[in-house]
This record gives structure tokens, C-alpha cells and sequence, in this order.
């Protein structure tokens, strides 16, 4: 072995990069330990593991899933991110949430590259710590849910970005629209990032000018290159859209600006207000949400409280200054520090605009950016000098050990695991055990979930129920069988004359079957006689 070869070994085993190894085993663990007992899997997660199935059996689609509020759809993306998993692990439901835990990792991955190449390596290396083992990224990274592999194509938009600009290069800049028609697949406020791309690449080709004609040909350019990325990367739903007249774009805008009773809070500054307080609160500090409110002490409640506040507010103003310092020195780097901080503002401006209630996965296409701002903040303390060296240096240290105190609170195995997949899986078992190998109806009595996740292991086993039709497209009622299985998962259940079409439209019937199965109860219904 050559010295050369030596010395690029002993690289690799610095401190540095075993520390990282080490993060990202962790965030490993905590992704991937008891994932098919954690996983939620409900009637969401049915619907799409069985739109997949029939990709995967040749139905191919244009459409992805429903948007969870505002009944419009988004792209199919995620549904072919989810195939190649499904396949492999032999239809399991368990495959996606595992590739959304893949994401998750290289995510943390990437919180180590995005701070260690905007600051330095201890910014890097902190961040990736806590967004390891953040409690809420690490729920939104054991699941099988469209938003939740977003912050993961955020940061490598935010990255390609920065470097498309920095080197002047047209490829880049078609890479970032891609990656933004990918991400707002995903979700529709992934637009948002559409909003800072574009003002990011405005004020910066404007900043440094020596000749603003051409600094204007050079932004249109840039332009033309992030749409054409972006057309490419929408491409599977743009075609549905430009097909039937845009609508689910029409609907997204109504969505999005009406200003009517929607539920939400319509005051601009106080929307900012909370979505800046909770993208530290409840991403870097695990602050509970209004409803957990009631475990805690108020006195603790509050100092936590005031603690979340000044580590957001102090990161941000570090930020600023930093912006500030580079702006005066016409360095380059300004580049990097205004990406952050048009990355924070507005991804908490445009929120103010947004006149519904806002749930925290909103804030998939920022997640990785308070860590980062929080990494900068404890270094800065920590390698401050001068007379307060010491005092600084065990503040650094005092509010990273808070941070990770916090976040290890929120344990995510404290509590005792869901099983809702297995519970699915049991519960589609013994209903197809009652049926005698014959063809039945099945109806789904429930508080707000569907039957998809039921009928995806009866669609798997070939037993997938008849679907009762109305009186115009079947007046024979062929599509009545001779019986109708019921599960109930409102409790208690009475399924004789309730009001569902599946049970209505069977007809008059009796109760032949009755029985208590995981935590529903299951019924067997036959024609009255």
C-alpha cells in the first residue's frame, strides 16, 4: 500500500468523520428499530400501497395522492418512489415506510454536508446531531406519507442552488428546477421554495454587477433553465393538468389565498409569530404541542418556553449579522449566508399569506434549516474569544446539552407501539376466513378512516369484495352478494339499518355473525329472511 493510499485512509478515520459515522448510525437506530410495529398504517397508507399494486401490475397513473385538506391531488411521484420498495420486500406495506427511513438518513447526512459547506465542520456536525435525534423529524421519517421525504429534496435544492450560482452553470440550475417539480409532488408548500429560488438567484446576480444588461440576460437565463428543470421534473402531472385545464392548480390557488371562515388564524403577524416560535419549538427544542400542555408544570412549561424563543431569536440575529458583515466586505460568501436567510424569511413570510390551520409536516421543506441556524449559534458561542472566552465556551456547551436533554425526553419507543399494520393485516385475515371462499360485500364503520388498508390485503390474497353498485348502473343488483362483512371501528356498533351505502345498499338483513377481533368488532350479515 502506498503512502498515498496511507494517507487518504487516515483522512477518512479523523474525528470528524467517525463522529459523523456515529451520528448517522444513530439516526439509523432511531428510523429503523421496530419500524413495522411503530408505522402508522391506516386508511391513507392503504390507498396508496394499493395504488401502487396495481402500478407495479401494469395500471400506470398521472395522479399522486389527495392533498390532505383542499381536495385537490398532487403528483404521482411519490407513488413511483414507493414502487421499487414495495416490490422487494414482496408487497410488505412495511417497504415504503422503510424507504421513507432511507430518506431520513440521508437527510442527516446531508444537515452534516449543507452546515459543514455553509459555516464550518463543528456547525455540520452539531446540526446532524440534533436533527438526528429530533423526535418529531424522527415520526415523519418511520412512515409511508407523501411530505415526509421532502426536507430531504429541500436540502439538495438548496445545495444545487447555492452551487448553480456560485458556478455560473446552466446544468445546476436545470438540476433545481427538477428537483422543485419532484418536491412539489410532494407537497403543494414546497412552492414556497419556487418563491426563494427565485428571489435568491435575483438578488444575487444583482449583487456583485459589473454590467447590469448583462447581469439581466445572465438572470433571465438562470430562469429559463430552472423552469425547463422544473417542467421536466412536474412532466407525469403537468400532462394531467394540461389535459383537463389545470384544475387541481386553480384549486391549489383558491386553496391557498381564501380568506374566508377556514379555521385558521387570519392575523399576518401573529401566523409569523407561531410558525417562527414552532419551527425551533417543535423541530430543535420538542416543545409540546397545545394539547400535551397539561403534562407539564407551568413554571417549566414557561422557562422552556422563553428558552425556545431566545435560541430561535439569537440564531436568527447571528444570521443577520453575519449577512451584514459579508455585505460589507463584498465577500463571497454572502452567497451562502443570504441563501439561509431568504430560506428562513421567507419560508415564515409566505406562511402569513396562508389562511388555514398549519400543521407542523408543513414545514417538511424547512426542516433542516433551524438545526442548521441552531449548529451555528453553539459554535459561535462555543469558539467565540476574546475576555468572556470561558463564559461563552460553557454557554455553547450548556445549551447543546439543553437541546439534546430536550429532544431525548421525547424518546420515540417510550410508549407502547401501534402494531397497526399487523392489526390491518389480522383483522382483513379473519374476514376473509368468514366469507367460505365465496364473493361478499364489505362496508367500514368509522369515526374518520377509510377501508383502503382493508382492502389492499384483500386485493394481495385475491379476495378483493364486490362493490355494490346503485340501482342506474346495476338494476339487477348483481353486484349484491349473499353477504356482507362488516368491520366496525366506531364502538359500540349497531351495523343492522345504519345509514352507510354498502350496508343501505345490501338491503334488508340479518346478523349471522358477531365477533371481537383485535380491537374492532366484526360482523357477518346475510339477507333477512
Amino acid at each position: 500500500m502506498n503512502k498515498l493510499s496511507i494517507s487518504k485512509i487516515k483522512n477518512l478515520l479523523t474525528k470528524e468523520s467517525m463522529g459523523v459515522a456515529l451520528i448517522v448510525l444513530i439516526s439509523a437506530f432511531l428510523r429503523l428499530y421496530k419500524i413495522r410495529d411503530y408505522m402508522t398504517f391506516l386508511g391513507d397508507e392503504g390507498r396508496d400501497v394499493l395504488v401502487v399494486y396495481n402500478i407495479l401490475h401494469g395500471h400506470l397513473t398521472l395522479l399522486g395522492p389527495t392533498a390532505s385538506v383542499g381536495g385537490f391531488f398532487l403528483g404521482p411521484i411519490y407513488y413511483y418512489f414507493m414502487a421499487p420498495f414495495l416490490w422487494l420486500f414482496n408487497y410488505d406495506p412495511v417497504g415504503p415506510a422503510v424507504m421513507v427511513a432511507l430518506f431520513g438518513i440521508a437527510t442527516v447526512w446531508l444537515v452534516y454536508k449543507l452546515g459543514r459547506e455553509f459555516f464550518n465542520n463543528k456547525v455540520g456536525v452539531v446540526a446532524a446531531l440534533i436533527y438526528a435525534i429530533s423526535p418529531l423529524v424522527i415520526t415523519y421519517s418511520r412512515s409511508s406519507w407523501n411530505p415526509n421525504p421532502l426536507p430531504f429534496f429541500a436540502i439538495l435544492i438548496v445545495y444545487f442552488l447555492y452551487k448553480a450560482v456560485d458556478k455560473n452553470n446552466v446544468k445546476l440550475f436545470f438540476l433545481v428546477g427538477f428537483l422543485l417539480g419532484i418536491a412539489i409532488q410532494l407537497h403543494y408548500l414546497a412552492t414556497f421554495l419556487g418563491v426563494i429560488i427565485g428571489v435568491y438567484v435575483l438578488v444575487t446576480r444583482l449583487f456583485f454587477k459589473e454590467n447590469l444588461l448583462n447581469s439581466i440576460k445572465r438572470t433571465l437565463r438562470d430562469y429559463m433553465y430552472l423552469f425547463l428543470g422544473f417542467v421536466v421534473g412536474w412532466s407525469p402531472f403537468l400532462a394531467f393538468e394540461v389535459r383537463h385545464g389545470f384544475p387541481d392548480f386553480k384549486s391549489l390557488i383558491s386553496f391557498i389565498l381564501y380568506s374566508g371562515d377556514t379555521g385558521g388564524n387570519s392575523n399576518f403577524f401573529s401566523i409569523t409569530y407561531d410558525v417562527f416560535f414552532r419551527i425551533f419549538g417543535r423541530l430543535v427544542g420538542d416543545f409540546p404541542s397545545p394539547e400535551q400542555y397539561y403534562w407539564y408544570a407551568k413554571p417549566f412549561l414557561t422557562a422552556w418556553y422563553i428558552f425556545i424563543l431566545i435560541l430561535g431569536i439569537l440564531s436568527v440575529l447571528l444570521l443577520v449579522y453575519q449577512v451584514k458583515k459579508v455585505i460589507k466586505n463584498k465577500n463571497k460568501d454572502f452567497n451562502k449566508y443570504f441563501l439561509f436567510l431568504i430560506w428562513f424569511l421567507f419560508g415564515i413570510l409566505l406562511f402569513g399569506f396562508y389562511k388555514k390551520p398549519i400543521y407542523d409536516y408543513y414545514f417538511a421543506f424547512m426542516f433542516p434549516l433551524p438545526f442548521i441556524l441552531v449548529g451555528n449559534l453553539i459554535v459561535f458561542l462555543y469558539g467565540e474569544t476574546g475576555k468572556f472566552l470561558r463564559v461563552t465556551k460553557y454557554l455553547g456547551l450548556l445549551v447543546l446539552l439543553v437541546v439534546v436533554l430536550l429532544n431525548l425526553k421525547g424518546y420515540p419507543f417510550q410508549y407502547q407501539p401501534n402494531r397497526q399494520l399487523n392489526q390491518m393485516k389480522t383483522i382483513s385475515a379473519f374476514v376473509v376466513s368468514k366469507t367460505g371462499e365465496k364473493p361478499f360485500n364489505f362496508a367500514l364503520i368509522t369515526g374518520g378512516n377509510s377501508d383502503y388498508a382493508y382492502r389492499y390485503f384483500f386485493t394481495l390474497w385475491g379476495r378483493s369484495p364486490v362493490t355494490i353498485q346503485n340501482a342506474q348502473v346495476d338494476p339487477q343488483r348483481k353486484t349484491v352478494t349473499n353477504q356482507l362483512m362488516v368491520v366496525c371501528e366506531s364502538l359500540p356498533c349497531q351495523p343492522l339499518g345504519n345509514s352507510l351505502w354498502e350496508i343501505a345498499g345490501f338491503g334488508r338483513a340479518q346478523i349471522v355473525g358477531h365477533w371481537n377481533v383485535s380491537v374492532v368488532e366484526v360482523y357477518k350479515l346475510v339477507h333477512y329472511k
